[in-house]
């Protein structure tokens, strides 16, 4: 076969130079009829194979093969043939090649009756639609690899989306990404679009209909927006949200973020969405940030103040001062302590409330069986009872945390007052945490390991000495009194003390 430059240089040689084919045939040293073929069209041929390839094991059950893959179009879709099923089946029939050649033969047969799935290309009008998804991506959080969920929500018309980190993809975390969500566009759209999420729905027991959870209905009613359910098993039809769970996940978190907390990637995160306002998308001609500009006017406005969407429960106080929540087990201050406590949980936070106010707050812990406890709710029960100072589990969990000093000034108040006194001072100088700040309390102690003070009186002078502003003081403008000038300015007269002694007999 010749190629497409000896193709061009024989008509170009019969066209151009006006040779003859025997001289062309002569000093090209082709044949004749392969200068004619080349002479009648500038386009090589296409290769037909005339007559299928030879599949001497696979000829012989073609046919068996293609009755059991037709089969399917009568059978549930969960329980059709498959191609590693029909070898077998083949197989026991006395088929002697390998799977990889069924399953290259059913491949083709699928591909044979396959219709091409088509979509209509959609148009949004501002401020109408968003699509909200979630997605996976692993983070370096604190020193630790941890898979976290990406909350998505994309508005249609302008393509600006928000995109947050939670530990979990329960309701409150599915709430408060719209709460956060709503925050940064500046406004409600008048419709969302899900999958059909179990944080959304309840789950149906008959019958196609799918009511919606209870909680999720006061939401939606509290933004006045629609919610709007996809079909099972079609993500086209929130393809835009679809396409920005991945665009996030390879732009957002590549390289892997290394974050202390979730507060600092979604501060990360936050300054992506902003910055990707200059991008312009394919298939439109301005920026995300000015279509934005021009859907903002048709969102719905954010309602006056937001929606608490906590998880509220009512829980009961334990012997050890704990109330109980996913298995894990939370501090309450003894001192404040209720029979009944008001539960609320967030993505982030645990609060316990009386009807009066919040009197503990602690880090949500997604483990299971775990004690988070706070060691100053502990405090005043310890004062009463410092003979459990070494083994209190609170306490145990603070001291592999706080910082050299603290131990260095509980050795001296030990050695100072062996008989007790000493765990005994050195809980009111932790006692001293429930009223000052940390950093500040820290600071005193430090000072008060240098000064070598043996008591919690000391500690607590060093700490006030602390808190006193050292600025200097203003001069005193005394201009405008002339006699008070020469006030701390004369010189000392120190016989003035003889003469008081001496009036004094």
């Amino acid at each position: 076969m010749i190629t497409v430059n000896d193709r061009a240089a024989i008509r170009h040689a019969y066209y151009l130079e006006h040779k003859s084919i025997r001289q062309i045939a002569r000093e090209l040293g082709f044949s004749r009829n392969t200068i004619t073929k080349a002479l009648e069209s500038a386009e090589p041929p296409t290769y037909t194979m005339r007559t299928p390839r030879r599949a001497p094991k696979l000829d012989a059950y073609r046919q068996r093969i293609e009755d059991l893959f037709h089969q399917n179009a009568q059978l549930p879709p969960k329980q059709r043939y498959t191609a590693t099923r029909i070898f077998q089946i083949v197989q026991e029939e006395g088929f002697p090649g390998s799977l990889s050649t069924v399953r290259a033969y059913v491949g083709h047969l699928r591909r044979q009756h396959q219709r091409p799935r088509t979509f209509l290309p959609l148009q949004f009008d501002p401020g109408q639609d968003a699509q909200v998804d979630w997605g996976e991506a692993q983070v370096d959080l604190a020193g630790t690899r941890v898979t976290v969920q990406v909350f998505v929500m994309t508005l249609c018309s302008s393509h600006r989306t928000f995109v947050m980190a939670v530990p979990t993809q329960r309701q409150e975390a599915f709430l408060a990404g719209h709460e956060a969500a709503f925050r940064f566009f500046g406004g409600v759209p008048h419709r969302i679009s899900y999958d059909n999420l179990t944080t959304a729905l309840q789950i149906c027991v008959q019958g196609r209909t799918r009511p919606e959870q209870d909680t999720f209905t006061v939401f939606r009613s509290h933004y006045l927006f629609t919610a709007h359910f996809c079909t099972p098993e079609a993500p086209q039809e929130k393809g835009r949200v679809e396409h920005r769970v991945g665009f996030s996940r390879r732009n957002y978190f590549v390289p892997l973020p290394q974050v202390p907390t979730y507060d600092d990637l979604n501060t990360h995160l936050h300054t992506c969405c902003q910055r990707d306002d200059v991008r312009i998308v394919h298939g439109e001609t301005q920026s995300i940030g000015t279509l934005w500009q021009q859907e903002h006017p048709r969102l719905r406005p954010l309602p006056p103040h937001p929606l608490d969407y906590a998880v509220t429960r009512t829980v009961r106080l334990t012997r050890s001062s704990q109330v109980a929540f996913e298995t894990n087990r939370y501090s309450v201050p003894v001192d404040q302590a209720r029979s009944t406590l008001i539960l609320k949980a967030t993505p982030f936070r645990i609060d316990l409330l009386t009807e009066q106010a919040v009197i503990a707050s602690h880090p949500r812990c997604y483990d299971r069986d775990q004690d988070i406890l706070n060691p100053l709710h502990y405090l005043p029960l310890l004062q009463q009872r410092p003979g459990a100072f070494a083994h209190a589990q609170p306490l145990r969990q603070w001291r592999e945390q706080w910082p050299a000093d603290y131990e260095r000034l509980l050795t001296r108040f030990q050695a100072r007052h062996p008989d007790g006194r000493g765990v005994r001072e050195f809980i009111e100088v932790l006692h001293l945490h429930r009223r000052y700040p940390a950093e500040l309390v820290a600071e005193a102690i430090a000072f008060a390991v240098t000064y070598q003070c043996s008591d919690a009186a000391s500690v607590l002078a060093l700490l006030h000495q602390l808190q006193q502003d050292t600025r200097p003081d203003a001069a005193v403008d005394l201009s405008t009194q002339p006699q008070l000038q020469q006030i701390a300015q004369q010189p000392l007269d120190l016989q003035q003390y003889d003469r008081l002694l001496n009036q004094g007999d």
